[in-house]
């Protein structure tokens, strides 16, 4: 890769990372309910989840979906129904001294997960493996733009849940927590859109 094309590559990343979705949405929500230390595992989930995604879309899962059409709109609704599903644990999550014992952020494999979920996730992949990996460079391409993605996206997710934490305090009052769950809730929905638009386009 040439040094113009890893630049443009780590400023997607940066973009792309720090910018609200489902991810960190949810890592703000973790953030303010468990605090930063809880929440790291949650945070390297997503970061080597998402970057074995990038590996793997480049790999080969962007000829599938061109050969499949129909396996892309099945992937964006079951991305749907479970952010739904998501939205809806949160903004029903108890305070943290009334929630039950078992009650826990995400762990280090289901945060990996979801990113399989997540349709942000998958345009990031895409549009990465798509438009910075080098032509002729093959699986060394691939693999390249997944670990240049992975050193981005960690610190910039870290970025919100550390602002979760921050909003501790101001929030131990549990309408104040109640209220910002909801928040979080519908700024997941909303941030559903625009793969809904892309479906319907």
């Amino acid at each position: 890769m040439t040094p113009d094309l890893i630049l443009a590559l780590v400023l997607f990343a940066f973009a792309s990372s720090i910018t609200p979705g489902p991810n960190n949405i949810m890592l703000l929500a973790s953030g303010a309910n468990f605090g930063l230390r809880r929440t790291v595992p949650h945070m390297l989930g997503i970061a080597l989840g998402h970057a074995v995604m990038v590996s793997l879309v480049g790999l080969g899962l962007m000829g599938l979906f061109e050969a499949l059409p129909w396996l892309r709109a099945a992937l964006m609704i079951a991305c749907a129904a479970y952010l739904l599903f998501l939205a809806w644990k949160i903004a029903n999550a108890a305070p943290p001294a009334d929630a039950p014992s078992d009650a826990r952020p995400f762990s280090f494999l289901q945060a990996a997960a979801f990113q399989w979920v997540n349709p942000k996730a998958w345009y990031m992949a895409i549009y990465a493996q798509t438009n910075f990996a080098p032509e002729g460079g093959h699986w060394a391409g691939a693999l390249a733009v997944a670990a240049i993605f992975a050193m981005v996206n960690l610190p910039s997710v870290t970025v919100w849940a550390a602002a979760g934490t921050q909003l501790r305090r101001w929030l131990d009052a549990p309408g104040r927590l109640r209220a910002f769950n909801v928040t979080m809730a519908l700024l997941l929905v909303a941030s559903l859109w625009p793969m809904l638009e892309g479906l319907r386009g």
